[in-house]
């Protein structure tokens, strides 16, 4: 029985104002609307979520802000342009109580993230085919946050809010 559920949140999409740099980015209307359809799908679909890992980029705030998640987050500039072994690494550094993460990051961070966890599972083709903006992929996680390329996970679902 999976002990922790981690949940990988792409960002909403991203408006495109003249003169904003990239971090500084914000939600379009449909990323704010697809985002709240997220936390929608999040607290309908998974258990509680404890604690949130978030990058520091606005995008993903907003992100987390409009998807009405409410757990205590951390914010790590480590997650904008993350890799994979980047999100790993955040990952790990979670409190062993927390039993179901969400992380709010970028592509190709989060797909990367979900892929290298479980490569060969049944969805694992769809995320390496799409994983637009406001998707998320949800693993069940037996082991700790520490040791999660160790331990066993498994892709359990891949939503996109639309």
């Amino acid at each position: 029985m999976p002990s922790k559920v981690l949940i990988l949140l792409r960002h909403g999409k991203s408006a495109y104002p003249d003169g904003v740099a990239d971090h500084e980015r914000p939600l379009a209307p449909r990323g704010q609307r697809e985002a709240g359809l997220a936390g929608d799908w999040i607290r309908l679909t998974q258990p509680p979520v404890d604690a949130v890992l978030c990058s520091t980029a606005t995008r993903t705030r907003l992100t987390l802000a409009a998807s009405g998640i409410d757990a205590p987050a951390r914010y790590a500039d480590t997650l904008y342009g993350a890799s994979a072994a980047e999100v790993l690494r955040e990952i790990a550094s979670t409190d062993a109580a927390v039993r179901t993460l969400l992380v709010v990051g970028h592509e190709p961070g989060i797909p990367d993230t979900a892929l290298a966890l479980d490569p060969g599972g049944p969805l694992a083709e769809r995320i390496a085919d799409r994983f637009p903006t406001s998707a998320m992929a949800t693993l069940a996680v037996t082991g700790s946050w520490a040791d999660l390329l160790d331990s066993r996970a498994r892709l359990t679902e891949f939503h996109i809010p639309r």
